[in-house]
């Protein structure tokens, strides 16, 4: 009897120890519970950087949990360049992240939908949009002419922050890439009906960050 107890405690101390911070906690504020969590992801980041890789949530337990539900901590709007996947720069595993991917980064209205899903209907509290350095997306509105097919709509969603930053110092494509980021947390944040209302009642907080192909660091933009 007292093996089984045991056994039944691991088990739960096992289970909290993947889980956000603020899930131990139903009584944290929504804002609270956001910042929580972006430390929590940029924990993990920090553990990817040092090559100490957890790899956590990513057994066949932990499918079979995930298989018939999922409740992600946090709602990644990232690039969709191959050298960013957000549950390896983060260290999390199957069911942490709800992640959305576009060259880019840009709030174009099938990506709002998705995250207008995971904030309203999963609950969601955290939205981190991910540039990055050298971004090819932000390359081709930099270099401007004609674009090709469909990558025309890319170019054509980036030319705010291009025009923005048009008279600022240093390289041209980084800053576009954080005013980029900058700008579609922003569009998301002031997006009606249903994110706009979840920012203004403290339940989603968006934040935009700079993940360095380099070094590996994401970076939250002031």
């Amino acid at each position: 009897m007292r093996t089984s107890r045991m056994l039944v405690a691991g088990l739960v101390l096992a289970a909290m120890a993947v889980l956000p911070t603020w899930a131990t906690d139903a009584k944290d504020a929504p804002a609270t519970r956001g910042r929580d969590v972006l430390a929590q992801l940029l924990a993990g980041n920090a553990r990817y950087v040092a090559g100490k890789l957890l790899h956590p949530n990513q057994t066949r337990v932990r499918r079979a949990a995930v298989a018939k539900s999922q409740h992600p901590f946090a709602i990644v709007l990232g690039c969709a360049d191959s050298r960013v996947p957000p549950e390896v720069v983060f260290d999390q595993g199957l069911g942490d992240l709800f992640v959305v991917r576009v060259a880019g980064n840009i709030a174009e209205p099938a990506t709002v939908a998705s995250i207008e899903y995971a904030a309203e209907h999963l609950g969601v509290g955290l939205v981190v949009v991910l540039g990055h350095s050298r971004c090819g997306a932000v390359q081709a509105a930099v270099d401007g002419g004609e674009a090709p097919g469909h990558i025309g709509t890319l170019v054509t969603a980036i030319s705010p922050p291009l025009e923005q930053t048009r008279d600022q110092p240093g390289d041209r494509v980084e800053n576009v890439v954080a005013a980029n980021a900058r700008l579609v947390a922003e569009q998301l944040r002031t997006s009606d009906p249903i994110l706009s209302h979840l920012v203004r009642d403290g339940k989603l907080r968006v934040v935009a960050a700079r993940y360095d192909l380099d070094s590996g660091k994401v970076e939250v933009l002031p």
